[in-house]
């Protein structure tokens, strides 16, 4: 059995790391000679549905910030050139502020959590925190808000919470977990009426999101059957594709993919889902940066019309952290996403598994559980601080779960040095995305 370290040694570990990196260098930005970041999203376009990469390149064209949205790859390349404390966790590899939102435990409340573990990988947790840290800069200048001040609470709130964290018992650690409610309850009276009442519409938005709101958004009964809508190219149903690869490659989801899927899930699980009926499937375009993955939204009905499942299947890559870390203990991407997604998250969609098609690597979940996406262009700058506050809390808590957080706690010490340099980082990676998004727009768009 591996010798444990006491949890001084493994405090006196993370400060002896600050030794071979200061914290003061995790602030610099100095691109490489070599860079190329738009070389970068050509690489990615082999892989992908070519009919489309224009709206890939349109949504990413959008804004400073919706470029970073879909450039997970370019900052994972960037991030590799830097130094870093040595310690690791499971990094979620795109913990930027909009990949944080609601989704309904198993219990059914609602909770507030990461949401995107499609680059999910061992790695270190200076990563993550600088992809946050960033997001919060570019929203906040997009938004004409003081991007220093949200950033230095964001930052601060992380290193508060590890701080904390490291203090609990294991269990404690693990168990924890971010109920709106009860959030809103201890920390409603720092955001005002106003910002309250926002988040609880928010809340009640997202409660009301699943299958059944996705059946009557996305679907129509045509001669007594449910069948998806057309809404090409974000929305295009099974029987719209014409003859080629991606129509065989559809076909062999629903009839392949369906069945080896069950085989990953819990038995009582997988018992409940051949409860269900199929009824119809239809590509389903999602996201910024996965724009042009494959994804099929399918349709299910259990005990009658008004007891629908709705389930996406989305096509898993190797993440974009990959050239840079150790490969994946799992050879199968969609399962390193879901055993990703099952250490990070505090509670989980029960019908998480994977499943594959020739060399196409899939994950599969409920499309709607429950989920509620914040708006960041709605939120006022005391909101947007709230959301940024969650989100660094809730990231803590994600590399206190998955790394050795008494290492962390040790490393960042008592100062604001850490803080300092992240803000730093943060200004500078800023400006250099700003300035690929105008390259970007000037070569793709």
């Amino acid at each position: 059995m591996k010798t444990q370290h006491t949890p001084a040694e493994r405090r006196a570990a993370g400060k002896a790391a600050r030794k071979h990196t200061p914290r003061r260098t995790l602030g610099s930005w100095q691109p490489a000679e070599d860079r190329d970041p738009l070389g970068i999203i050509h690489a990615q376009a082999p892989a992908r549905v070519a009919e489309l990469l224009p709206l890939r390149y349109a949504r990413m064209g959008e804004s400073a910030f919706a470029f970073y949205r879909g450039g997970a790859a370019i900052m994972a390349a960037d991030l590799a050139s830097l130094a870093t404390s040595g310690i690791t966790v499971q990094a979620c590899g795109d913990a930027h502020i909009s990949n944080f939102g609601l989704f309904s435990a198993p219990d059914r409340r609602t909770v507030f959590d990461l949401n995107d573990f499609d680059e999910t990988l061992p790695g270190p947790w200076e990563w993550d925190v600088a992809r946050l840290v960033t997001s919060v800069e570019i929203c906040a200048r997009e938004r004409g808000f003081d991007p220093e001040e949200l950033v230095e609470s964001t930052v601060a709130a992380y290193h508060r919470a590890m701080s904390r964290f490291a203090d609990m018992g294991n269990l404690d650690v693990w168990y924890a977990r971010f109920e709106m409610e009860a959030t809103l309850d201890e920390f409603g009276g720092r955001l005002g009426k106003k910002s309250v009442k926002s988040v609880r519409k928010l809340i009640a938005k997202a409660r009301a999101k699943d299958s059944q709101r996705a059946v009557g958004k996305l679907t129509e009964v045509v001669d007594g059957q449910r069948r998806i809508i057309s809404d090409p190219p974000v929305l295009v149903p099974l029987r719209d594709l014409v003859e080629g690869p991606e129509r065989e490659l559809a076909d062999a989801v629903v009839r392949e993919a369906l069945s080896s899927y069950l085989a990953t899930l819990a038995p009582e699980r997988a018992s409940l889902l051949r409860q269900y009926r199929y009824q119809d499937a239809a590509m389903k375009v999602v996201g910024v940066g996965s724009v042009g993955l494959r994804a099929w939204m399918v349709v299910f009905e259990g005990n009658g019309e008004h007891d629908p499942l709705v389930l996406q299947i989305k096509e898993a890559r190797p993440s974009a952290l990959a050239p840079y870390l150790p490969a994946s203990e799992y050879a199968h991407h969609g399962q390193r996403v879901i055993e990703g997604q099952h250490a990070i998250q505090a509670t989980a969609d029960i019908l998480l598994g994977w499943t594959q098609v020739g060399d196409h690597h899939f994950y599969v979940r409920q499309l709607w559980n429950g989920k509620g996406s914040i708006d960041l262009d709605d939120l006022s700058a005391e909101e947007l601080n709230a959301v940024a506050v969650l989100s660094a809390v809730t990231l803590a808590r994600t590399h206190a779960r998955t790394g050795d957080r008494l290492a962390i706690a040790g490393y960042l010490g008592k100062g604001t040095a850490f803080e300092r340099s992240a803000a730093r980082f943060a200004r500078a990676y800023a400006d250099q995305n700003e300035a690929d998004w105008q390259a970007f727009r000037a070569e793709f768009l």
